[in-house]
């Protein structure tokens, strides 16, 4: 039963293909479901999952979506991202480590979104260029471009629009004085694609996140000299391994020397910048662009996803959250935004979501270390559960804890340890080999070799 709505997706990543996903289940349940028309820049499915060794632009020119680099393993344990209706077990058929590398989660993810066979409603190599609200009608335009034929498509009308791009594409790139004197390389995190090419080489790096604390790893890994990460606010206090430290930001690059705030300096021979990203969506109407920075509950979206701006509450957001939980978050995110857009659930009056908006927003602004943050996240993927009767406790609050403290142990120690399933009740197991010294990635290796319980 056709629920007489037809909509827009952008992008075909985790949080575009949940909403696929949940869109099927609808159909296969004999229930209201909605035309979805999903468009996707790419010539593959999987967003950031699906790597390239291309940097800068793609074949066609367009900016790369993906910045994940060869050498990157997950740095969460999978417990806290699978699916509780699609385990790691249930797609290999027995339990494996912890902390997969990025060939094992593309995999899994691909298995799931396989069940349903998604892919037939994904237009790959093609890019949207511009989304209009119309108001007379109360419906939206959509311009698209074919990119492997190199021609516009004729304009097509949608009754919604969902925007599951995510945030980690468009790069955030500072400036700092005499940074043009440096005679190495420099790259922002997006582009890295391999430690090994680092080999031997002292390196700087900037930032103080994810990204900042994963690749100074996978360089040392990888066999850098030393790595010096420079920081804005505070250092991330992790016990680094030998040959990496941490100091202030930067004040000025003079050649290879680097001057710091504290007064002292490096000499390095390459620069990474692990300054973020930003929200960046060019394609739609300035009324429909959400502008926020990076939180757990991002601004201006009810239930972190309904767009409160332009577009009479038929624009969506999914996976913009700086995120802890990532999968299950994108798709209970999805099952909520299906059940709104396909009628079984209805919105309340603006007020009522204004007033919700605002409770989320205080509660992100009241956090004042990770573990608060842990505990927002999880009481908002709770609270979008609810409101759609998930059969699952999705909580893995306790599991997030376990890792933070983990990490802070021990930041070379941290993948090799064991997390229990809340879904399956049982453990993973142990990695053959230390994550420090593994230095194979691929996906027969990880779930084919004998591990040790």
């Amino acid at each position: 039963m056709n629920g007489n709505q037809r909509v827009c997706l952008i992008g075909a990543g985790p949080g575009g293909m949940s909403f696929l996903y949940q869109n099927e289940k609808l159909k296969a349940a004999g229930k209201k479901y909605a035309d979805v028309v999903c468009y996707e820049k790419q010539s593959d499915w999987g967003g950031l999952w699906n790597y390239t060794w291309r940097t800068g632009v793609d074949e066609h020119g367009e900016f790369c979506h993906g910045g994940q680099y060869i050498d990157l393993w997950s740095n969460g344990p999978k417990e806290c991202l699978e699916y509780p209706d699609y385990t790691f077990e249930d797609h290999f058929g027995k339990s494996i480590p912890c902390f997969p590398p990025r060939t094992v989660l593309f995999d899994y993810l691909q298995g799931r979104w396989n069940k349903y066979d998604l892919r037939k409603y994904v237009h790959f190599n093609t890019i949207v260029k511009h989304v209009t609200y119309n108001k007379t009608t109360d419906d939206f335009t959509v311009l698209t471009k074919d990119l492997a034929n190199d021609h516009d498509l004729p304009p097509e009308r949608f009754s919604h629009v969902i925007v599951a791009t995510g945030h980690f594409s468009f790069p955030n790139v500072p400036y700092f004085e005499g940074i043009e004197t440096f005679p190495g390389r420099v790259l922002h995190s997006h582009d890295f694609r391999q430690a090994r090419e680092f080999k031997g080489k002292r390196i700087l790096i900037v930032g103080s996140s994810y990204s900042a604390e994963d690749i100074s790893m996978q360089c040392r890994k990888m066999g850098s000299d030393k790595v010096v990460i420079s920081y804005r606010r505070k250092p991330m206090g992790f016990k680094f391994p030998d040959g990496i430290t941490e100091r202030p930001l930067l004040t000025k690059v003079d050649g290879n020397t680097i001057h710091f705030k504290d007064g002292t300096t490096a000499e390095v021979d390459a620069i990474i910048l692990c300054t973020g990203y930003l929200y960046h969506f060019p394609y739609l109407s300035e009324s429909l662009r959400l502008k926020t920075s990076l939180s757990v509950y991002p601004a201006g979206l009810y239930k972190g996803t309904l767009w409160m701006g332009d577009g009479n509450h038929k624009v969506f957001y999914l996976s913009m959250q700086d995120q802890y939980y990532s999968f299950t978050m994108f798709d209970v995110q999805a099952e909520w935004t299906c059940a709104v857009i396909c009628g079984h659930k209805k919105l309340p009056d603006r007020k009522e979501m204004e007033s919700d908006e605002a409770k989320w927003v205080k509660k992100r602004e009241a956090v004042e270390n990770v573990y608060d943050d842990i505990a927002v996240q999880t009481e908002f993927v709770c609270d979008l559960a609810r409101e759609v009767g998930c059969k699952y406790n999705l909580d893995v609050k306790a599991l997030f804890n376990k890792w933070e403290d983990d990490k802070y142990a021990d930041i070379a120690t941290y993948r090799d340890q064991v997390y229990t399933s809340v879904f399956t009740g049982n453990p993973g197991i142990t990695h053959h080999t230390p994550w420090f010294s593994a230095y194979d990635d691929s996906l027969e290796t990880f779930v084919n070799q004998t591990c040790s319980k």
